[in-house]
């Protein structure tokens, strides 16, 4: 066991992976020789060949596409795209066949493979280089979406995808690629797509988070240690299929709940979820849900992007009006 970042566990996790399994091929823009833009993949090519691991042109159809093609063929193709902004000229083959294609062969043909993408602001880049599109795949039937908010799940997830028989996209919270390390093992493990993680119990309000928000919300809770607000925080993990079983049985307890997400408000995987829970747990509820998110804008350029972003104080505040709410 060693400490790892995030970016190291993805990078530990295809070195493992592709030894064990022949099949496993990794490619997209800049992905091989220069290891991506944010060097996850950083010498995979050197260890394992130009044929495996591979730079594409810039043609994000053309990347899913072909993905699409070797996942139906016997291969198990990791496909990046530089950036989750840029994936929309491909999502006609997300959404027309990458998802689709076992529905529509009954069964004849499955697609194993994993779209990884970072996502995410808080590095000052460009709008299509900082959006947080999680509704855009979890809207698609035949998706599977997870999102690793430490080292730990980041290489449990990935193994997870990686024997997973459907596609399965891998978003990569890149504002957390290097924040912090943690103790990952040496062996592959598996955490399982679809189940949350309780990070931690608690009586008072149930705050749902997932991705880089996980790391601001535990920020926030630090701001509020003196408010003696006893918090039940879930690591929702994956976005698609969603566990609201693990969130309304703490909402039970609780009868409160926050969901803080870096995404816009409008349509959201937090409003989809604050809507399962006033279906399943509304007469335990003892004040209305709360959404903290980005606001429904294109994400600012970089120097107005911290009025966009959700951070520690803001998630703090309103964790404490939420505490405090009496009819």
């Amino acid at each position: 066991m060693a400490e790892k970042t995030l970016l190291q566990a993805i990078n530990d996790t295809l070195h493992q992976q592709m030894k064990e399994d022949e099949s496993v091929v990794v490619f997209g823009e800049d992905a091989g020789f220069e290891g991506g833009v944010f060097r996850v993949t950083a010498g995979l090519q050197k260890a394992f060949g130009e044929d495996r691991v591979f730079d594409t042109p810039i043609a994000e159809g053309g990347i899913i596409g072909a993905a699409v093609g070797m996942a139906m063929n016997g291969l198990k193709p990791v496909a990046e795209i530089q950036f989750s902004g840029f994936m929309f000229p491909g999502y006609n083959q997300i959404a027309m066949h990458m998802a689709r294609m076992r529905n529509r062969s009954r069964g004849k043909w499955n697609v194993p493979m994993v779209l990884r993408m970072p996502y995410g602001g808080g590095v000052r880049a460009l709008e299509h280089h900082s959006e947080s599109l999680e509704t855009l795949f979890a809207h698609l039937p035949g998706l599977k979406l997870v999102i690793p908010s430490t080292p730990y799940d980041a290489k449990g997830l990935l193994t997870a995808a990686l024997k997973d028989p459907d596609p399965v996209v891998y978003f990569e919270p890149k504002r957390i690629y290097r924040a912090f390390k943690q103790d990952v093992p040496d062996e592959p493990y598996e955490v399982k797509i679809g189940k949350a993680r309780v990070v931690k119990k608690g009586a008072d309000v149930t705050i749902v988070a997932w991705g880089a928000m996980m790391r601001e919300t535990q920020k926030a809770l630090d701001l509020v240690k003196d408010e003696n607000i006893d918090v039940e925080l879930i690591d929702l993990r994956t976005i698609a299929p969603m566990d609201s079983k693990t969130v309304v049985e703490s909402v039970k307890k609780t009868g409160r709940l926050m969901v803080v997400q870096e995404a816009v408000k409008t349509l959201s995987i937090a409003s989809e979820l604050i809507s399962r829970v006033n279906e399943d747990a509304f007469l335990y509820l003892e004040a209305p849900p709360v959404r903290v998110s980005g606001h429904d804008i294109t994400i600012p350029l970089p120097k107005g992007e911290h009025h966009h972003m959700v951070d520690a104080k803001r998630i703090a505040y309103e964790l404490k009006k939420l505490a405090n709410y009496e009819v």
